[in-house]
């Protein structure tokens, strides 16, 4: 886990590509809202205690992991995370014109990896054995917008590539090519 902070760059420099593809997920967090904002100031200057309650021990996360491992990702939800990762690629059948216009580097194949065990995750939360094509979308641009790569197009245009990654799951299709 880490956390990037855009406007306190002094003595921090933005990880290589290669370092950010071992993330799992990029996540935005937004500003915090009034009452959010309150609970920062009451919990850290007017110390009202948090008090968090262990939920997991290491034991635990170990079992859960092997459960995790037992989750189905029949062939055509694998192949579709696979495409969903080619169609960020602008060489391939799968990419858009967007992606081709706009994209330099897609993502990797860790990127579908981190597809299928978050898709995996996610099934077992829900309490099912089996992951589906809903599992994939559902991380796709947590998973995928620190992977892809815009650009000079892209960057000059200001392009977003959680839009590029939107028109992806538009226009793959579940059934495989």
């Amino acid at each position: 886990m880490a956390t990037q902070n855009p406007i306190e760059q002094e003595g921090t420099y933005p990880l290589p590509e290669a370092q950010l593809d071992r993330f799992l997920f990029k996540v935005e967090v937004p500003f915090l809202n009034r009452s959010e904002l309150n609970d920062v100031v009451m919990r850290t200057i007017l110390k009202r205690p948090a008090d968090p309650k262990k939920l997991l021990d290491s034991e635990r996360i170990l079992g859960l992991r092997k459960v995790l491992d037992k989750v189905v990702v029949a062939n055509p939800i694998r192949d579709y995370a696979v495409r969903l990762v080619l169609s960020t690629h602008p060489g391939t059948d799968f990419a858009t014109d967007e992606v081709r216009k706009y994209v330099r580097w897609g993502a990797s194949p860790r990127a579908a990896q981190a597809l299928i065990r978050a898709a995996r995750v996610r099934a077992l939360s829900q309490g099912r054995a089996h992951a589906g094509f809903d599992d994939v979308r559902h991380f796709a641009t947590s998973v995928l917008q620190h992977r892809v790569l815009l650009n000079y197009d892209g960057q000059a245009e200001n392009m977003a590539v959680p839009a590029l990654i939107r028109q992806c799951l538009e226009r793959l299709s579940e059934e495989q090519a």
